[in-house]
């Protein structure tokens, strides 16, 4: 139950036996319905009081037709419905769309006690997907792995620098990267900002010129620096 609720899982795995464990683990969490590093399937899936099943694909099917899409829904005792497969979705897929109650959740497994194997050894292991190497007794790749939390929850680091003085790179403002427009960054230090908002003065990746004026629609990357100009 609370691993449905969180924004990044991390499974900490045994790096001389990662892959039983990490089976288990995974099999223990799909039957709560989490999904590991996975994205909602591109179904549409809407039931009706009558009209029978009726199925669109607008990609071909490897697995799901017609008929096995009833046999599903006729399953949960549904027999009028609208579907649209916008993706080569299997059965798995499809029952999930039916149950409605998935969560699909980024994961991270850190492979632990990598100081008790070979560098040989450690090379073939990080070829697991979604894997960081760790030794929690030395603190090895603590770099790593906050590098790589930090891709996987979306999140973008602003620093903020008031006129006439350095920026601010000890407290970032945080924003998630389908958030993060100068509006947003008003918005998250305070609402009544943006009404002042006058233009911005960035500094970073997100713009040509160091710095650039930009209005409250610009998009800004992660270590943007931004200067805020108020209406006089």
């Amino acid at each position: 139950a609370v691993a449905r609720t969180a924004n990044l899982i991390f499974i900490v795995l045994d790096v001389l036996k990662p892959l039983g464990h990490k089976k288990i683990i995974e099999k223990e969490l799909e039957g709560f319905g989490i999904r590991l590093n996975k994205t909602p399937p591109n179904i549409i899936f809407k039931k009706k009081d009558k009209g029978g099943v009726n199925m669109q694909t607008m990609v071909p099917q490897s697995e799901l037709d017609l008929e096995l899409v009833k046999t599903i829904l006729a399953e949960y005792r549904i027999h009028n419905a609208d579907i649209v497969l916008r993706c080569d979705a299997t059965s798995d897929e499809f029952i999930d769309v039916v149950e409605g109650n998935r969560t699909y959740i980024p994961c991270i497994y850190l492979l632990n006690k990598i100081d008790q194997i070979s560098i040989e050894e450690l090379d073939i292991i990080c070829k697991i997907p979604h894997c960081v190497p760790i030794s929690a007794h030395h603190k090895w790749n603590y770099d790593s792995l906050l590098e790589k939390m930090w891709d996987y929850l979306k999140l973008v680091r602003i620093y903020t620098k008031p006129k006439g003085q350095l920026p601010d790179y000890e407290a970032p403002v945080v924003l998630q990267t389908d958030r993060c427009t100068v509006e947003d960054f008003c918005n998250k230090i305070h609402r009544t900002i943006v009404k002042e908002l006058k233009y911005a003065l960035v500094w970073g990746s997100s713009v040509k010129h160091q710095p650039q004026r930009v209005g409250k629609e610009h998009v800004l990357e992660d270590e943007d620096v931004v200067q805020i100009v108020k209406k006089v």
